[in-house]
């Protein structure tokens, strides 16, 4: 099982040594009593010595954007989204933004208005935003589960495929004031452990995001707030205000982040812009989804999308077999060509014939 912190079964995924600091530090010596003095410490205490976040092209390799994410938490990708199609995904949300109604509670602020389920809402922003290719190839590298198990002497092999978490326009309006910091793998109850680096399996994570600017995002009128290198925090270690820095973006341009990392909205403190984000989350196959597609897309909606973003939005199985309908792959209730009656696992002959 990957080591997402979701069995609660390490002692250090509850509570700090009590000999630690709040920070999880002793002191000003840095993790675990060593110096960190002359190279990057995400457990630091100082935003000076966190390690900083790599704007990238649109051009950049999966291998690259990997490497951004282990060690920061998050990533800039630059021109992600063509201005034409930004524009597109703007038209086919704005009335549902319109019609949405102030947050009750501190959450969200009043001036925020949301939209949902992007990918019946927005057939171009299913295909630009959630698809976008270099964030669907990030999640299958992070987000995919691999096992193998015993079905009486035979082996058997299972493939889990990431699929959407949730899927949200957000519009800040002038005068919101900065969300609370917070995580978004906490959906999933993970109490993580802290981490030295992160692991070159890279199963740790339950979910990656995916934010594209629909118009400039600046300091000034609420771009997120993000602690670089909070990804490989402990569970019970508080979000320090004083360490975040801004994803500010230009039109067009994406930030994709881990779950795991500690973020937020900032305060719009402008008279006069609105922060316009469209925004998603994937997450491992085996996980329920944040936001109910099933529920949130009608049927027929979905069955005009193309298969592979019906697949991600959770019409697959999750191999070995789970979320199937009438014990046969979920898109039986798309397709009535995909057929059933038949052994839903791979045996180990079977399985060398998959690249």
């Amino acid at each position: 099982m990957p080591g997402l912190g979701l069995g609660h079964d390490s002692p250090s995924s509850y509570h700090l040594n009590d000999a630690k600091g709040t920070n999880g530090t002793n002191g000003s010596s840095g993790t675990n009593g060593h110096s960190t003095k002359g190279r990057v410490n995400p457990h630091s205490s100082n935003i000076e010595d966190l390690p900083k976040v790599r704007s990238l092209p649109n051009t950049a390799s999966v291998e690259e954007v990997v490497e951004a994410l282990k060690e920061t938490g998050g990533v800039v990708i630059r021109n992600a989204v063509s201005h034409e199609d930004v524009d597109v995904i703007e038209r086919d949300l704005r009335p549902f933004l319109s019609k949405d109604t102030p947050w009750e509670g501190d959450f969200f602020p009043k001036e925020t208005r949301r939209c949902y389920a992007l990918m019946g809402n927005s057939p171009t922003c299913a295909e630009k935003v959630v698809m976008n290719p270099l964030y669907q190839a990030t999640c299958e590298a992070f987000l995919t589960t691999k096992n193998w198990f015993w079905s009486g002497h035979k082996k058997t092999y299972a493939t889990s495929k990431p699929q959407i978490m949730n899927s949200v326009c957000f519009s800040i309006g002038p005068g919101a004031h900065k969300q609370p910091m917070h995580r978004d793998d906490w959906a999933y109850h993970v109490v993580a452990a802290k981490a030295e680096k992160y692991p070159d399996d890279l199963q740790r994570d339950t979910g990656i995001g995916f934010f594209v600017a629909g118009k400039d995002a600046t300091k000034a009128n609420g771009a997120t707030r993000f602690i670089p290198g909070s990804h490989l925090w402990e569970h019970s270690r508080e979000p320090d205000d004083d360490l975040v820095s801004y994803a500010e973006l230009k039109k067009g341009d994406a930030f994709m982040m881990f779950a795991s990392c500690y973020h937020g909205g900032g305060a719009n403190t402008t008279t006069d812009q609105e922060r316009l984000l469209f925004s998603c989350f994937m997450t491992r196959g085996w996980l329920r989804q944040e936001e109910n597609h099933y529920l949130a897309i009608d049927r027929e909606t979905m069955k005009k999308l193309p298969k592979k973003t019906q697949h991600v939005a959770g019409y697959a199985l999750s191999e070995p077999f789970l979320g199937w309908v009438e014990s046969t792959d979920p898109m039986c209730v798309l397709d009535p060509e995909v057929k059933g009656n038949s052994d839903m696992v791979r045996t180990e002959e079977a399985n060398t014939a998959v690249s």
